[in-house]
């Protein structure tokens, strides 16, 4: 067979099945795959000891002659260690985007909702211009640029803005490997690190004061007994109360489901809470008195009469009515703070708190490796030590009110 022409390659006949190699006499390693449709062009030479072979076009949107140049290119790059398959990988996994990044990112993962939501609101709102960047483009300058931008206006949301971008690139570097080398030589984020320039923010310490805890109880059961408030008030008055008596996270309270209640045995259960460990918990009288009065509207226990398929969200309103008997800002996450020091006040050991919390127990190897973290019925008497103490605050701050009350008629008269 003479060297491949134009002519040549369409004279020659596809097989009726599989394939058939013409290779090029006056180039060696490049030819003409045939098979029973289509004429593709091809190379192949031995890279690294090992035969491998390179599809280069199918015959018409390459000529011959475009063909053989981008064979001697390939068999240059071939006789020097260079797998143009590696090379194609490679060039097309640098081609990806944050955005493509972040999308595998998320679908690798099993991530809660409230997480998936931050990524992408951090993704809209302080890497908006980065998101169709290639992430090889993406440098420590730039991240150390844009932290400072952030930490402007908010140090607390500028740390956690990169510690999400730096969980996401350390995931590029170790699934995009092409030839089993990252994308990406080093995670740029690494700069804050290097630099020292994480940003110091002071942990949030607010709480009710525990002088305060009767009156924020007392207010909270004015609303929940309030003829004239409306049902979906009264669902904001009742998660307020279960989760100053339970400690919990707002989103535990929250979307807190019927059939995570057990009122025969007592309980209230959490599947999937922050720390990924299954909790059951005690109930409280105080707390079992809430949900046994509560309507089933949906499946929520702290539903949302309003949309009749929702629970209720974040409870501002009667939060700042709290805060304006406390004199202070205060939050639902607050009263897990509060809750704490509460138990404090009853004595209750810390690591039964941190348990009541759900928080880890990592300090103590002992007390980790040999308490039951799963099933805690057996603190159902430091929980309702817990209530009876907020209760008993209540009764205290009413008497305190009565008299006060008194006193000011007395002065009147």
């Amino acid at each position: 067979m003479p060297k491949l022409t134009k002519s040549i390659v369409e004279s020659l006949n596809h097989p009726e099945s599989g394939q058939k190699f013409i290779w090029d006499t006056e180039l060696k390693g490049f030819g003409i795959r045939l098979t029973p449709l289509v004429k593709t062009y091809i190379v192949q030479s031995r890279v690294n000891g090992k035969n491998k072979r390179v599809t280069i076009g199918k015959h018409g949107p390459f000529t011959v002659q475009q063909a053989r140049d981008k064979a001697r290119d390939l068999l240059r790059d071939m006789s020097s260690g260079v797998n143009p398959q590696d090379e194609r990988k490679r060039k097309h996994a640098e081609s990806v985007t944050l955005n493509d990044v972040v999308k595998s990112y998320i679908n690798d993962r099993s991530l809660k909702p409230r997480t998936i939501s931050d990524i992408h609101a951090h993704m809209q709102r302080s890497f908006n211009e980065w998101q169709n960047k290639r992430l090889v483009d993406i440098t420590r300058n730039m991240v150390l640029v844009r932290f400072r931008e952030l930490s402007e206006s908010s140090k607390a949301q500028a740390n956690q803005a990169f510690r999400i971008l730096r969980a996401i690139l350390n995931y590029a570097r170790a699934t995009f490997r092409p030839d089993d080398k990252p994308i990406l030589p080093e995670n740029p984020v690494q700069i804050l690190s290097d630099a020292k320039v994480w940003n110091t923010v002071k942990p949030k310490a607010r709480k009710i004061p525990a002088d305060k805890v009767g009156m924020t109880w007392n207010v909270v059961q004015e609303l929940r007994d309030d003829l004239a408030q409306t049902l979906a008030s009264r669902s904001v008055a009742d998660a307020v109360a279960f989760a100053l008596l339970t400690g919990a996270r707002r989103n535990e309270v929250l979307e807190l489901t019927w059939d995570r209640v057990d009122l025969e045995q007592n309980t209230w259960h959490l599947p999937d809470p922050k720390n990924h460990n299954p909790v059951t918990f005690p109930l409280s009288s105080q707390a079992r008195e809430i949900i046994e009065q509560r309507p089933r509207i949906n499946e929520y226990v702290f539903a949302n009469p309003a949309t009749k398929t929702g629970h209720v969200q974040e409870p501002k309103g009667t939060m700042k009515k709290i805060a304006d008997e406390c004199g202070a800002t205060i939050s639902i996450h607050d009263l897990r703070r509060t809750f704490r020091a509460i138990a404090g006040e009853c004595g209750i050991e810390l690591y039964k708190t941190k348990l009541l919390m759900n928080h880890k127990l990592n300090q103590d190897v002992t007390i980790s490796a040999y308490t039951e973290t799963s099933d805690l019925r057996y603190l159902k008497p430091e929980i309702q030590k817990i209530g009876d103490w907020i209760e008993r605050q209540g009764r205290i701050a009413a008497s305190e009110k009565v008299v006060d009350l008194e006193q000011a008629r007395k002065k009147a008269i």
